[in-house]
């Protein structure tokens, strides 16, 4: 999906124009003069946007990727002044390099950073960014503003952006029509909090123990790439990234002491996986790519080539060429998230089911409400025809973790053979729900509610039903 410009503008993206004259150190502008928004508001619409999102975009729900990038994102939060409310980091695929933030703590990366970022500082670079948007409320004082100069609502201003997010055909009609927005009015309302993102977001970075050098270099490397380029990237077609701006990243660096990182191997290791998994690419391609890397080195550490290499070998059905490898690497790195979970892969591939539990259940021990633990082994469990073992694992995740949706398909998975009709129907209205599909999950709840015989379980059944509801009024009204 390709944001135009005044989507981008809204959603504060990563490109936007810095003024050549910009100061070294600014004041916080973005906690102040917010007063028609709640914080408690702005959390409902960062909610309803994730599910909204989750209806019209590729969202990747993939264990593996979406715990690299929370585990990535915590961490520079952790340093963070404000946090008001939970962040969620959504994974979109696209190959475009671009990542938006919106109300309630919602960041989107577009996989497309995995495969133009070379190290995990300049991926945290663009992470903290858009963090310090949402910390800042930089998207709710610019829909504010907008709300006085237009007769729509707070809501209805949210609505318009929202859809401009995901659908920016409509959205834009929508926002031009209603809101009578003019690109560079929008443009000039956020460059001084680009300029404060850009800033706060390296104080983050640095106190992460981040590279603060990677913003600039992130910065110059798309500068180069795109310098003679008859078909730069849209946002930057819109959004030049002056020299200004990267001096400015690169002066502010230089006010942090020095703390080179070591090449992250989980990062390498997100990248092999977009690259084999959500790239368009051949994978035999990748395959010949990878085992270069692991010969010749270069910018992959050789572990993480082989990692490439392996699931390559395993997305091309080569079972035992991508065994030896993920052996050798689980030898080596025992407690790898990565490795386990391509392990898990590979030996449901060739049946063996058992070998797959038992390791997930050892690592169990050791994570005992990890999601990518707790998803393999559930799958593992389905596919070994453990119905009823998968369902019970999976209750007892999702009432730690009820928004996570893969759960939701696997318990559904789950209770189908088990002839559970009622699980079965509230599994799918809960899957519904976090896809934005709220006319499916009221349908889907009002059956589950009426299957069941258990009286308890028919009236939590309809306070869930009522909370639908209302999320689905809500939501309507929203995008007004």
């Amino acid at each position: 999906m390709r944001l135009n410009a005044v989507t981008v503008a809204l959603l504060f993206s990563l490109f936007a124009v810095s003024p050549t004259s910009a100061a070294n150190r600014l004041p916080d502008i973005g906690t102040a003069g917010v007063s028609a928004m709640s914080i408690e508001r702005e959390a409902q619409f960062g909610e309803a946007f994730s599910r909204f999102a989750r209806a019209n975009q590729p969202v990747i729900e993939d264990p593996v990727l979406n715990e690299y990038i929370n585990n990535l994102g915590l961490k520079l939060l952790s340093q963070a002044d404000a946090v008001r409310f939970p962040f969620q980091f959504l994974l979109i695929r696209d190959d475009s390099i671009n990542a938006s933030a919106f109300l309630g703590g919602i960041v989107q990366l577009h996989t497309g950073l995995f495969l133009y970022a070379d190290n995990e500082s300049e991926l945290a670079s663009v992470m903290a960014h858009e963090i310090t948007h949402v910390t800042q409320r930089h998207i709710a004082r610019y829909l504010e503003s907008q709300s006085r100069s237009t007769p729509l609502t707070i809501a209805g201003v949210v609505g318009s952006v929202a859809l401009a997010v995901v659908n920016p055909q409509a959205g834009m009609a929508a926002l031009q029509t209603t809101m009578g927005l003019k690109m560079q009015s929008a443009i000039n309302y956020t460059r001084d909090n680009e300029r404060e993102a850009d800033r706060i977001g390296l104080q983050l970075m640095h106190n992460a123990g981040f590279d603060t050098d990677g913003m600039a270099s992130f910065f110059q490397k798309l500068a180069d790439k795109y310098q003679f380029a008859s078909t730069p990237p849209p946002m930057l077609l819109t959004h030049p990234l002056p020299s200004s701006r990267i001096a400015e990243a690169r002066s502010r660096a230089q006010d942090y002491p020095k703390q080179k990182q070591a090449t992250s191997l989980d990062f390498q290791m997100a990248k092999a996986r977009v690259m084999v998994r959500f790239q368009r690419t051949n994978n035999r391609e990748l395959h010949r790519y990878f085992a270069k890397e692991v010969s010749n080195g270069g910018n992959w550490q050789a572990d993480a080539a082989r990692y490439g290499q392996a699931l390559a070998l395993l997305d091309t059905k080569q079972y035992g060429a991508a065994r030896t490898l993920f052996t050798e690497l689980d030898r080596r790195h025992p407690n790898n998230i990565f490795i386990l979970d391509g392990l898990t892969d590979l030996d449901n591939a060739e049946d063996k089911h058992s070998a797959a539990i038992a390791r997930l259940k050892k690592a169990q021990q050791r994570l005992p409400n990890n999601q990518v633990v707790m998803i393999n082994l559930a799958d593992s469990l389905l596919q070994a025809g453990q119905h009823q073992e998968a369902a019970t694992l999976l209750d007892n995740y999702l009432r730690r973790h009820p928004n996570n949706l893969l759960a939701w398909d696997l318990i559904a998975q789950a209770y189908r053979p088990l002839s559970d009709e009622s699980a079965f129907r509230r599994a799918n209205a809960e899957s519904a729900a976090l896809r934005g599909r709220y006319d499916l999950a009221v349908e889907q709840m009002e059956i589950a509610a009426n299957l069941t015989k258990d009286a308890m379980e028919r009236a939590r059944l309809g306070a869930r039903l009522q909370q639908l509801r209302k999320q689905q009024q809500a939501w309507e009204e929203l995008r007004k």
